[in-house]
């Protein structure tokens, strides 16, 4: 019999909760709805203590060191018991932020020092002022702490692979046709370049937030305590949080920031669907075998199969990812004036998005760790398609002031899969000189690969470029 958990899980809506629950795990704390919950009180919490701080508001003096124990209690344990009564609090208010705001007054009435401090809670402050700066904590947490070093196991497995196979020599394909030869480990390498850059366009976005009541003009603020700078506070409170102060605003924060960080999360996944791709095609040729999983079935009727699972499930994670993420990064930036609230429900995905690219990126890692390079193959298709050297020939035809060479090898090797006996007849016919056509003769296609092993390996020893 199914495990109750077990059971729940085939009734899931989302396979982020049903199927790849377990893939998942690293988020559910972050982005699920007790992650925010809990950001937000840990928001509303640093909001009273500044205005505790200030000098100006002496009806909410500082704290004593035992009531800041009891404020430092309330954020370190929120746990699935507080959660629970916040939600138990909204099934009244039917209003989320409202119900943290009556769950805090609720902990502080607990406190003989804090009981009197409860207006405090949510001082001058709308929804948004919470919300926008629980997204930031939230997305933050997310990337630094989950899908970032997802991206660094990724990264890692594919330096591995072209620092391994820098001296691979693999027949290029452009166009899906024979081409000038690489190396296994180049073309690695050249992925490994794309997806570092994207991560660290990640890592260098900065969230926005902002804090300033319910068109962004403190006016609540100022009728209550004038002589407070209130845009001062407001900054160290956003910026204590880790977060960009966005000084000027309507209701909300604008969620420019959080647009930059979907559209570079797209990019990123954009590089690792063009590796998932590349791999699947090598794996057709036969330049790469899967590693047998013992039980693992390819086929319910074809008992031979080692199907490229893993990358084709990467894929589609990634696809779903990026769809989700490019629409929230069409839609969230744009607001009806003040305020609406198409943000509100549509920022509720973005937990999806991150479930998706994560689901996405322990596949690839899995497929990368099945992948075994098949030598022989690589050699074996090299030696089928020496007609590649043609370039090599017409360059250095070019170099010896030969007339037409790009002509006379077109119409030698165009269209025509030439071996060793074959293409040795047609540089017997170049009119080189006999140096250059010793040359010529010497060279394979297995060592026409220029600088792509050296190239290789500058991308993890950039100090031997």
């Amino acid at each position: 019999m199914l495990a109750e958990t077990s059971t729940e899980a085939l009734f899931a809506l989302s396979p982020l909760d049903g199927r790849y629950r377990s893939r998942t795990e690293e988020l559910r704390e972050v982005l699920s709805e007790f992650g925010l919950m809990r950001a937000r009180v840990r928001v509303e919490l640093a909001w009273f203590r500044a205005l505790a701080e200030a000098e100006d508001i002496p009806e909410c003096p500082p704290p004593s060191a035992g009531a800041e124990a009891a404020l430092d209690a309330i954020e370190r344990n929120f746990d699935g018991k507080a959660a629970a009564r916040i939600k138990a609090i909204e099934t009244v208010t039917n209003h989320d932020v409202k119900a943290v705001e009556y769950y805090l007054k609720e902990c502080f009435a607990a406190v003989p020092e804090l009981a009197g401090a409860g207006e405090f809670i949510h001082f001058a402050c709308t929804s948004e002022d919470i919300n926008n700066l629980s997204w930031g904590l939230v997305l933050n947490e997310a990337c630094k702490q989950v899908v970032l070093p997802h991206f660094a196991s990724v990264l890692g497995s594919l330096d591995a692979l072209a620092d391994a196979e820098a001296d691979t020599s693999m027949l290029a394909r452009t166009h899906g046709q024979a081409a000038t030869p690489t190396t296994l480990g180049k073309e690695i390498a050249v992925v490994a370049v794309r997806l570092e850059r994207a991560a660290k366009r990640i890592e260098a976005i900065g969230l926005g937030g902002k804090i300033n009541g319910a068109t962004g003009n403190f006016n609540a603020h100022c009728v209550a305590y004038p002589q407070v700078d209130w845009p001062a506070l407001s900054r160290r409170v956003v910026e204590n949080l880790g977060l960009e102060w966005r000084p000027l605003t309507t209701q909300i924060e604008p969620h420019d920031s959080v647009a930059e960080l979907l559209d570079a999360i797209a990019a990123a996944n954009t590089v690792l669907i063009d590796v998932c791709r590349d791999i699947w095609s090598y794996i057709s040729f036969g330049y790469f075998r899967q590693r047998l999983v013992q039980g693992e079935v390819g086929s319910s009727t074809m008992p031979h199969k080692v199907n490229p699972i893993d990358f084709e499930n990467a894929e589609g994670n990634f696809g779903i990812a990026n769809a989700l993420a490019r629409y929230l990064a069409g839609s969230l930036p744009i607001s009806r004036m003040q305020r609406d609230l198409t943000d509100s429900t549509a920022q509720r995905a973005l937990g999806t998005v991150f479930g998706h690219t994560l689901v996405a990126l322990t596949s690839l890692v899995r497929g990368l760790g099945k992948l075994e390079v098949a030598h022989d193959r690589l050699a074996e298709e090299l030696d089928a398609h020496w007609e590649v050297l043609g370039e090599a020939a017409q360059t250095l035809m070019r170099k010896h002031g030969v007339d037409k060479p790009y002509e006379t090898l077109k119409t030698a090797t165009r269209g025509k899969a030439l071996d060793r006996t074959t293409w040795q007849a047609v540089v017997a016919q170049l009119p080189l000189p006999d140096a250059a056509r010793r040359e010529l003769e010497a060279l394979t296609p297995d060592a026409y690969t220029g600088l792509a092993a050296r190239l290789a390996r500058t991308r993890r020893h950039r100090d031997d470029a």
